[in-house]
């Protein structure tokens, strides 16, 4: 494992993803679902609203992906996208269709850990990179960035890794939230599909209780869902 509070560096060797690695379920949501509506959870009826349909998505992302392709060097050897899981495994596979140029792909998991099954706001890296990045430019693929505590230990993380640069390409982003200042490494560029309002979201791979990834929208999840 590889800790951002810490300096000691850790290999772990991965043949393949995700057989070779034992997550624990994790929801991108901390909050605990109601027990009264749990069965029941999971479907377009728990909405109360949706934010950004499948029309407005793929349209963005095709944008996304023309961006990047024109900003990344033709002849440069390409670039590693590195996806977040499991939220931006979507967003992931629809952008990397829509690049121009030679890709690698690969995926990173981080935790956090507190007393007990808390979150502490202190990211772990619990699974690493197959890839090597030494060297190469990454464009790090998040379904959201909000607090930016995540975020920054993944740079920090491939920056010790070697890279030449890091990009961020972010679906949606929560700058209100925000609590860390976003340092990119090299020539790296921030790509934003949307800004998002603070509201609960799921949908296109985000989940909440490990429900609503395979929703084709980003919707607002009602209060009831995940109010105790």
């Amino acid at each position: 494992m590889y800790s951002c509070s810490q300096n000691k560096k850790y290999a772990l060797r991965i043949s393949y993803f995700p057989l070779s690695c034992s997550f624990p379920k994790t929801s991108t949501n901390q909050t605990k679902p109601n027990q009264t509506s749990i069965l029941s959870m999971g479907s377009e009826s728990d909405m109360e609203r949706i934010l950004y349909t499948e029309s407005e998505i793929s349209n963005r992302v095709f944008e996304l992906a023309g961006e990047i392709s024109a900003d990344l060097r033709p002849g440069g050897g390409g670039a590693v996208f590195v996806g977040v899981a499991t939220g931006a495994f979507l967003f992931l596979a629809d952008l990397v269709r829509r690049i121009s140029l030679p890709v690698s792909v690969d995926f990173v998991r981080v935790e956090s850990y507190g007393s007990g099954t808390e979150s502490c706001g202190q990211p772990r890296i619990s699974c690493e990179l197959k890839i090597d990045v030494s060297g190469k430019h990454v464009v790090l693929v998040e379904d959201m960035v909000d607090t930016g505590n995540t975020l920054s230990c993944l740079i920090s993380y491939l920056e010790k890794k070697g890279v030449s640069s890091v990009s961020v390409c972010a679906l949606l982003d929560k700058p209100a939230r925000r609590r860390v200042q976003i340092k990119l490494v090299g020539d790296g560029k921030f790509y934003r599909g949307f800004e998002c309002p603070d509201y609960f979201v799921v949908g296109y791979g985000m989940d909440f209780a490990e429900l609503y990834r395979n929703l084709p929208y980003v919707g607002v999840l009602k209060p009831e869902m995940y109010k105790n």
